[in-house]
């Protein structure tokens, strides 16, 4: 079973495979349809410098459009103190495990009064 992104996919694979064929066969023989071959010719390159240019301003819109909404990094002095002061705490965290009795070792008991006996 093709799931339905692999559906999509292959949808958009067979368009992009006979919008390709049909450019070629236009761009290389238009009188094969009875077209006037000097402007089928000039009007398929023209259509597809102009997608393709239109695509590049798109991507450099997008770049520019990223940029512009992503707030600014923070300083690296700020980042190697946030670093620092982490390793600080795991090390404190290691210092009070090493403390603390082992889970397989019985914790010493409080000291407490004995009581006394009666004679």
């Amino acid at each position: 079973m093709v799931s339905k992104d692999q559906g999509i996919g292959g949808a958009i694979l067979a368009v992009c495979v006979i919008v390709a064929v049909a450019y070629v066969i236009i761009v290389a023989d238009p009188g094969l349809f009875g077209w006037d071959a000097t402007t089928v010719r000039l009007d398929a390159v023209l259509i597809l410098v102009s997608i393709a240019f239109i695509a590049i301003l798109a991507i450099g819109a997008w770049i520019g459009w990223t940029m512009a909404t992503t707030p600014p990094p923070k300083p690296i002095e700020e980042i190697t103190t946030e670093i620092e002061e982490k390793k600080g705490e795991v090390k404190e965290e290691i210092k009070v495990e090493e403390q603390a009795p082992a889970p397989d070792q019985p914790a010493e008991a409080p000291a407490t009064e004995t009581p006394k006996k009666k004679k």
